[in-house]
């Protein structure tokens, strides 16, 4: 095979030669952050090995960039992230910049993974729903991409982000469901919702209600770990009354771990799901939502990445109670 027909080597391959992490070889090839003499070295010397050649961490910073908007998101099957993705790719089309696509899967590592191969293709910003920490964003920091978070925030980076509002959308389920009666609510929720974990809390403290920590329960972006989740919750405490879950895959986890192990929605247990996706009003009982702007989020983000200057640091979108029929009065 001809030398430039040959796959290039990226900062994958030279991660694994030299047994770390993609991060650490951004942090090590752009001469920028912490990084042991010893494990320099073995990088170093697998970059030499592999022959690579960084065509954006060493180099992005003094060549001509080709624009574009990396976007981010953990899950694109999932409703929520698709409907966001769409308000981007519906922003960027209208400026005339092409988008290119990459999933997490909320794997901080893939994340690392990702951000390098964007930093490869000299893309000139970043949307994302972040689920690294600040140091695993700092090769974008490092070379200059303009970044914007949508639905989360990196703890300790104040970037532009869009959001929508998770404690007036937690508080209002709270309340609505302590108006029914209910004292023994249940928040499920995703690694990386901290905020409407930290909102849970909050709502159930305003409302004197003891805040039992067995009830926060916390799943991985996966099916199958979001249903472990649900299930687990509903079998360990069957004096829960109420379940609030944190997406639309918990919600769907719920409803299906219920019809299991044959629990009534809502005559024993009652549900309020965050996002309004379209089977929530076709499920027997259509579904109590909080409905969250995830194509204005979308949208949003990619006019925020566009704008070079004036950007506001925070955009907050407003959510919305709707009220159907799997919640009812605390028998």
């Amino acid at each position: 095979m001809k030398a430039s027909e040959q796959r290039r080597v990226t900062v994958k391959d030279v991660a694994e030669a030299a047994g770390v992490g993609v991060a650490t070889v951004s942090r090590v090839l752009t001469g920028t952050g912490s990084a042991s003499a010893a494990t320099r070295e073995r990088v170093l010397a697998a970059a030499a090995r592999l022959d690579y050649r960084p065509s954006a961490l060493g180099r992005n910073l003094r060549r001509r960039h080709t624009g574009g908007i990396g976007l981010l998101v953990p899950d694109i099957t999932d409703t929520f992230y698709a409907r966001l993705a769409d308000g981007v790719l519906a922003c960027a089309k209208s400026a005339g910049e092409p988008v290119i696509l990459g999933t997490t899967g909320d794997d901080p590592e893939r994340e690392a993974e990702l951000i390098g191969s964007l930093l490869e293709e000299s893309v000139e910003r970043v949307i994302a729903v972040p689920c690294g920490d600040g140091e695993m964003w700092g090769p974008a920091f490092r070379a200059g991409l303009g970044v914007v978070f949508a639905e989360r925030e990196v703890p300790g980076r104040n970037l532009p982000s869009v959001r929508a509002d998770d404690r007036a959308g937690v508080r209002t389920a709270v309340e609505y469901l302590a108006g029914l009666g209910h004292r023994r609510i249940a928040l499920l929720a995703r690694h990386g919702q901290e905020q409407r974990v930290r909102a849970f809390r909050e709502a159930l403290a305003e409302l004197g209600v003891p805040v039992d920590e067995e009830l926060i329960v916390l799943a991985r972006g996966t099916r199958d770990s979001a249903y472990a989740a649900a299930a687990g919750l509903l079998q360990r405490r069957p004096d829960v009354t109420a379940v609030l879950a944190g997406g639309n895959m918990l919600g769907e986890a719920t409803v299906l771990a219920a019809r299991e192990l044959v629990i009534r929605i809502p005559r024993d247990v009652s549900l309020v799901m965050f996002d309004d996706v379209p089977w929530a009003e076709l499920c027997s009982p259509p579904l109590t939502v909080i409905s969250q702007p995830a194509h204005d989020i979308g949208y949003r983000a990619a006019e925020l990445v566009l704008r070079e200057r004036g950007r506001p640091r925070t955009v907050t979108l407003p959510t919305e109670l709707i009220v159907r029929a799997s919640c009812g009065p605390r028998r």
